[in-house]
């Protein structure tokens, strides 16, 4: 059964984007069929893989507003098994073009009925902010990942965000829920992160994902060659790091599928 997992934090610089990108590569290295919504008007995540926004047509705009099918806007990248749907600049407009359109919410949820069943994980990058965009992409999900920096801030703005996921789940989306809250950026060396970590773990107790991802310059500069952590250096700390985080993603979609059962 295919699973839809939605990234998001309306905080920006939590490695949201870096997240999506390398859990998914991670996945499908590890023979799973992936596919990557871009979903932020920055396009960061198609940037990630190689993609130039000015150099294609394909955009989930067109999937949003219902003008194109998913189907034929979706890339092939270099990753072997992994999908893209792009962003475009256009997608920044959506917000505002959403407002006077019926079932606003169930947009992509209904584009993705027509192609879920191609793929294992569909991965979604949500933008920095909690609009109509992150509406859809929580109400298409059946789970959401929420990346955290360990930072001083960390918390902020995480009740905002869960306040958001509890009215999707009332109003559109009964069986979303949260797969994850994922520490990243850890540096072991501070004080400061260990605390963090040590109240992110009060507050989310085994929500928290086990593997924690470290600040490691591979995967920084990784985006900057269009290529996961994973294929720009599989030996870093950091890709080794996303490797254990989507083994605890399966373990954790996999452990649902059997309490539905």
């Amino acid at each position: 059964m295919t699973k839809i997992i939605a990234f998001a934090n309306q905080k920006g610089g939590v490695g949201k984007t870096t997240t999506a990108i390398n859990i998914g590569a991670s996945l499908a290295a590890i023979k799973k069929r992936v596919l990557l919504i871009d979903l932020d008007p920055q396009g960061n995540a198609g940037t990630g893989l190689g993609f130039v926004r000015a150099s294609h047509r394909q955009s989930a705009y067109g999937v949003i507003m219902g003008t194109a099918s998913a189907a034929d806007n979706i890339l092939s990248t270099a990753v072997t098994g992994m999908h893209i749907l792009p962003s475009s600049q256009a997608l920044a407009g959506a917000e505002v073009d959403l407002l006077d359109i019926e079932n606003r919410e169930y947009r992509l949820r209904d584009a993705l009925n027509q192609i879920r069943d191609h793929y294992d994980y569909i991965l979604i990058d949500c933008p920095p902010a909690l609009g109509y965009l992150t509406i859809n992409a929580l109400t298409a999900a059946d789970s959401v990942i929420i990346p955290l920096q360990c930072e001083f801030f960390a918390l902020e703005g995480v009740q905002q965000l869960t306040d958001t996921i509890s009215i999707v789940q009332q109003k559109w989306n009964p069986d979303l829920n949260v797969l994850g809250v994922l520490l990243t950026m850890y540096d072991k060396r501070y004080g400061l992160t260990r605390a963090v970590d040590d109240d992110v773990r009060r507050a989310f107790g085994d929500t928290v994902f086990k593997t924690v991802v470290p600040r490691n310059v591979r995967v920084s500069e990784a985006p900057s060659h269009g290529k996961p952590a994973l294929f720009y250096d599989f030996n870093s700390t950091g890709a080794q790091a996303y490797l254990r985080v989507a083994t605890e993603v399966i373990e954790r979609t996999e452990q649902g599928d059997a309490e539905n059962v």
